[in-house]
């Protein structure tokens, strides 16, 4: 059935004009395919960009490229590009609306899981603007309602495409041609009630001046709310991924006191008038405040333009202008893990707590009483020094919900403009120049953080005089805090407010200058009947990127709770390129069907880290009808991006739940005490003191730990040999198989080390002639790996490039289409990626890890060993579609080299205070396959009405349960992965589009 009509050519000049004029004051010819699933091979006759700079319609080439088509993505209701990206069967997910803690307000891909920052991502075969100092891509900003299509090539193209292509390609082209109006609503909701998803696009295009010319605007908007973890049983109360019991933060309600006490640390009683010292038995449950779906909000405009001025002559422009706002929500702050400086007569502090503090100090009880009971702060009232007045330093753990949630707002604002003629040279050769330049501002705004100066100024309260309580620096509005108190009890509105009232901001800008010449076609003659396909260029690419910072969120420590500073950044490079590529038929119709070599090459020169060659080789062998084998090899490159060179050394946050120098551990071990005392003492403690530390030490607190990291002007490129076998089998009509192997092993790979490559690496043979142990600096107040950022360095990380990565394995991918009936058809598509490895080895001295099917806060997002997406449909009558999709992930299991460092994880029973989950048996250490089922409607009831309805999650299967600390923060969140496995639930949405 033809669902379109034409619309008429008088409404093509609005287009027009509208596509031609966008201007950055905003900020203030491909087929399509005929295939509808992940893995459809491109028809033989079409134009394929992904992969090479030939545009033959008659060549098939040797990089394996797999395609989304836009059907797909309306069958699945999907919204955002990194939505069925993070889905693929050759990616990883990465940053996406599935990540809240880590969430820097873009979302990424990443391809064979090498790393989000060493895979391209193009609009119609043009690099796109980048999102922040990394060069990556941010997919909120890509407009899917113009997408036709989705190429997908993994494996290197650094050749066709320059540096940074070494784990693939994502390639989003764009409707051409296209002609009338489309509008198109959808609403998603989950069975929960929340989740809410809104969306709506509108399309117009039109032809003009006897077809010369078209021109295409789209406009769309999205909405969507937050899903908090508190709203599903199995994430309502935070759990020990190695205890099965209640976890949490150690920054809780009543506070923790770590800090001069007879036994080093202990908690306040729930009245907020006892202590207990020795004991922290109330962790802080920050799971229900936080959230499994980022509220996401975006405003997008799309216009494109072609016109041909002559027979051999056509202008070409296209516009895209975003503005989207990511939201994440993390539980309330409070006053962490910072030493202050508290006085011992604060009329807030408990008898309990201030008699632990005597006995601590070792103040007599004449010296405590007076300490206790003088009315002045650290002067009298003549200004003379107060002789009683006693400070400690301590770290007072306090959460203060009463402040609110800590929130941060990322608004990104992006444009994108591309200009160009292209025409023949010859009938069989042709030409393009284009030129391009986008700019993308991301702001982000945090609130419900206490800033570090006023919470200590609060800390610092003496009695008023009239039976109350003031700061003894009353400047600047100043109220006192209380830290002790029980929940509800923070101390007045006016001091929450001085504390937590202030907001932070942070603004980093992109930008991407290109221009390019390129060449193409066939010479006229060739070995065999086809002639010698060739493409020849030069490319120019300038990147700019800043980071600017307000002054409290480049001062480590400065905001509490905040983790690690945001310094500025500032920093620039330029690459020139020249390339060539050939594809040469050898044989046609002969003693095999068809033979045909490729080959290319790129030289780079780049203004920070020097010139590059790049090549590839390959070839397709068809012998007879219906099989065809094909194969290439290539040397890949990636340059170092301006956050790798230019990012100032800071301390920021990273994960390990079991820290070998915690609790009992090195009590009675020679070795391992030795250590962990030198790296308190290395943290700025007396010898004495950090021995006093030992067997009073806190695991980190919610598994956080510092880590301190930064880049390195001096590192250079990074080298990659990727290479791919496999075969085109077209056993059938409408039916082909294909199977693809893959390689990809990266040298010189820019990277730093794991966590546990220094802990195990260290803690496995402690000694102070381990180069390993003097790489971690512990906090010279609690002995603990955490602590304020400007107090505690923890794992010194450098970057740089000594690293290799390693992966292999094979796609498959099957499709099928045939009609059952007159009025019945099926299609039916699979594709597959077995992963036989990924291997990271940050130095040469560091562990050689694998990955692949298993989870650890070394190992980031899962990548399972087995992953298979299959779609079957069923049309009837041209009208009527029934759809399901299936998504297959294998089982995965805790990785064994972070178990045998940190011990099994829980096995057993939930006990009582896990809440919903209680009783249930589990094993951390493991998380079963999964099957995901989506079942989609869909109805064209006339010429210009269409209805999609669509069930997420049939089944509505629950997210298998690891506990709160097994993993990283970005991706282990809620007690479970969800990023990979579905913490939403079943969730209906449903779509209708308007077409004349």
């Amino acid at each position: 059935m033809k669902l379109n009509t034409y619309f008429k050519a008088s409404s093509a000049p609005a287009v027009l004009g509208l596509a031609l004029l966008a201007q950055p004051a905003l900020a203030q010819d491909v087929a399509a395919e005929d295939e509808e699933t992940v893995g459809a091979p491109a028809p033989a006759a079409a134009i394929v960009v992904t992969g090479s700079r030939i545009t033959n319609p008659n060549l098939e080439l040797a990089s394996p490229v797999s395609v989304v088509s836009s059907e797909d993505l309306e069958l699945a209701q999907t919204n955002v590009a990194e939505e069925f990206l993070r889905e693929l069967p050759s990616a990883v997910p990465s940053v996406g609306s599935a990540v809240n803690n880590g969430n820097g307000g873009s979302s990424f891909v990443n391809l064979r899981g090498v790393g989000s920052n060493r895979n391209l991502v193009l609009l119609d075969g043009r690099r796109f603007t980048p999102a922040d100092t990394t060069g990556r891509v941010d997919l909120n900003n890509i407009p899917l309602a113009i997408i036709e299509r989705t190429e997908i090539l993994t494996g290197g193209a650094s050749t066709t495409y320059g540096a940074d292509a070494i784990g693939g390609v994502v390639n989003f082209v764009t409707k051409t041609d296209f002609e009338g109006l489309e509008a198109t609503a959808s609403q998603q909701i989950t069975e929960e009630g929340d989740g809410n998803v809104f969306r709506a696009d509108v399309t117009i295009g039109a032809n003009f001046d006897d077809g010369r010319g078209n021109a295409v605007l789209s406009i769309g908007y999205q909405n969507q709310d937050p899903v908090y973890q508190g709203d599903r049983d199995f994430s309502l109360f935070n759990i020990g991924s190695f205890t099965g019991a209640a976890g949490g933060s150690s920054n809780a309600i009543p506070a923790v006191i770590v800090g001069p006490t007879p036994a080093g640390f202990g908690q306040l009683t729930d009245d907020g008038q006892g202590y207990l010292d020795g004991v922290f038995d109330r962790p802080f449950n920050f799971n229900p405040f936080n959230i499994f779906l980022t509220p996401f909000e975006r405003f997008n405009v799309y216009g494109s333009a072609n016109y041909e001025v002559s027979d051999n002559v056509e202008v070409f422009t296209q516009a895209v202008f975003s503005k989207n706002t990511v939201s994440t929500i993390i539980a309330p702050g409070g006053s962490f893990f910072n030493t202050y400086q508290v006085n011992l007569n604060n009329p807030f502090m408990p008898d309990a707590l201030a008699n632990a503090f005597c006995d601590g100090l070792g103040l007599t009880a004449a010296e405590c009483t007076a300490g206790r009971n003088t009315q002045f702060g650290a002067t009298l009232a003549d200004g003379s020094a107060n002789p009683d007045y006693v400070e400690i330093s301590t770290s007072v753990r306090r959460r203060t919900p009463e402040a609110g949630s800590r929130t941060s707002d990322f608004t990104t604002t992006l444009f994108n403009l591309v200009g160009g003629l292209r025409g023949d040279i010859t009938d069989s050769i042709g030409w393009e120049v284009s030129g391009s330049y986008g700019e993308s501002e991301r702001i982000q705004r945090q609130g419900g953080f206490a800033r570090f100066d006023r919470l200590q100024q609060s800390l610092i309260a003496i009695p008023d005089g009239a039976g109350g309580v003031q700061c003894f620096d009353t400047s600047g509005g100043c109220a006192p805090i209380n830290l002790f108190g029980p929940f509800g009890d923070l101390g007045s509105q006016e001091a929450i407010d001085y504390v937590f009232n202030l907001t932070q901001q942070v603004i980093t800008q992109a930008s991407l200058t290109q221009a390019q010449a390129v060449i193409d076609g066939d010479l006229g003659f060739g070995i065999s009947a086809t002639p010698i396909s060739f493409a020849v260029g030069a490319e120019y690419r300038k990147y700019t990127a800043t980071r600017l910072s307000d002054e409290a969120s480049q001062t480590p420590g400065a905001v509490v709770g905040g983790g690690g500073a945001a310094p500025d950044i500032d920093g620039s490079y330029n690459v020139k390129d020249v390339f060539a590529e050939v594809a040469i038929p050898v044989i046609e119709d002969s003693f095999v069907r068809e033979l045909t070599l490729e080959a290319g090459g790129r030289y780079s020169d780049y203004s920070t880290a020097g010139s590059e060659f790049t090549w590839k080789v390959g070839g397709t062998l068809t012998p007879i009808d219906g099989i065809t084998y094909r194969g290439n090899y290539q040397r890949s490159s990636r340059a170092p991006n301006i956050g790798e060179l230019f990012t100032p050394v800071t301390t920021g946050l990273s994960n390990l739940a079991v820290d070998p120098c915690a609790g009992t551990n090195p009590v009675g071990n020679a070795a391992l005490t030795a250590v962990c005392v030198s790296q308190i003492v290395a943290g700025g403690a007396t010898q004495a003191f950090a021995q006093s530390r030992i067997g009073n030490i806190l695991q980190p607190a919610a598994g956080q730990i510092n880590v301190t990291s930064g880049g390195n002007p001096n590192v250079g490129v990074e080298t990659a040999t990727t290479w791919t076998v496999g075969a085109i089998i077209e056993p059938l009509y409408n039916l082909s198989l294909t199977i693809d192997y893959f390689n990809i092993k990266v040298e010189d790979a820019i990277t730093t080390p794991t966590v546990d490559d220094l802990v195990g690496g260290c803690y496995n043979n402690p000694s102070a002639a381990n180069p390993f142990c003097s790489l971690i600096v512990r906090s010279a107040a609690t002995g603990g790996l955490d602590g304020s950022p400007n107090e505690v360095p923890g794992l010194l990380l450098s970057l740089s490039n000594l690293g290799t990565i390693e992966t292999d394995g094979i796609d498959v991918s099957l499709n099928y289409r045939t009609d059952i009936t007159d009025d019945i058809g099926f299609r039916f598509n699979t594709y597959g990626t077995w992963t036989n490895r990924n291997l990271f080895q940050a130095t040469p001295t560091s562990i050689n890890r694998e990955c692949v099917s298993y989870y650890s806060v070394n190992c980031g997002s899962i990548q399972p060993e087995f992953v298979f997406n299959t779609r079957a449909t069923f049309s009837f009558y041209d009208e009527f579609d029934v759809s399901l999709a299936w998504r297959y992930l294998d089982g995965v299991e805790f990785e064994p080299l972070q178990r045998a460092q940190s011990g099994d994880a829980f096995v057993g029973t939930l006990p009582e205070g896990t809440g919903p989950v209680a009783g249930q048996e589990v094993d951390f250490n493991t998380i079963p396959a999964e099957s995901y089922f989506d079942l989609s409607l869909r109805w064209a009831a006339t010429e210009n009405f269409e209805f999609i309805v669509t069930v997420q999650n049939l089944l509505d299967n629950k997210p298998t349960i690891v506990g709160s600390d097994i993993g990283s923060t970005a991706y282990n969140s809620g007690n479970i992965y969800p990023s990979t496995y579905d913490a939403l639930g079943r969730r209906y949405a449903a779509a209708v589009k308007l077409r004349f």
